[in-house]
């Protein structure tokens, strides 16, 4: 197996930690401040609920979070392909340049959010993994 492959994934599970941890740091202090207390809130409530409460750029960490459960979930298993099978000599860096890019995506959407370079973020990422994708498709569908 190549751990070399895995790091990247490795490393994008503790950013998503962090993005965890932003949301948690910034949302209960504006909770607090609009004088809700979490502990009244009724049972069922998501996260999306507290758009239009809180402020947005409060709101926009969250909204990361949710992306680094969504598009990287296909990342994860993408990896795991290559290193049972063996990358190809560049799907490190592929791989490193996919977390890069999600990690810059995230501190952008979280602190400006300015929606076009937001999405040129995500389409460059967004290649990364669909560079990754087919070589784990080959190397599987082409197996010996």
């Amino acid at each position: 197996m190549q751990a070399q492959i895995l790091a990247p994934g490795a490393a994008l599970v503790l950013w998503s930690l962090v993005m965890l941890l932003w949301t948690a740091a910034t949302r209960f202090p504006a909770l607090a401040k609009l004088g809700v207390n979490v502990k009244s809130v009724p049972p069922g409530g998501r996260g999306q609920n507290l758009d239009g409460v809180l402020p947005d750029n409060v709101q926009w960490k969250s909204h990361n979070f949710t992306h680094l459960m969504e598009q990287p979930t296909i990342f994860y298993p993408t990896l795991l392909i290559l290193a049972i099978m063996g990358p190809y000599p560049h799907d490190v860096m592929f791989a490193w340049a996919y977390v890069a890019l999600r990690v810059i995506h995230s501190i952008w959407q979280a602190t400006v959010n300015r929606i076009p370079v937001r999405f040129a973020l995500f389409i460059l990422s967004t290649i990364c993994l669909m560079v990754l994708a087919l070589h784990a498709a080959m190397l599987t569908i082409f197996a010996a």
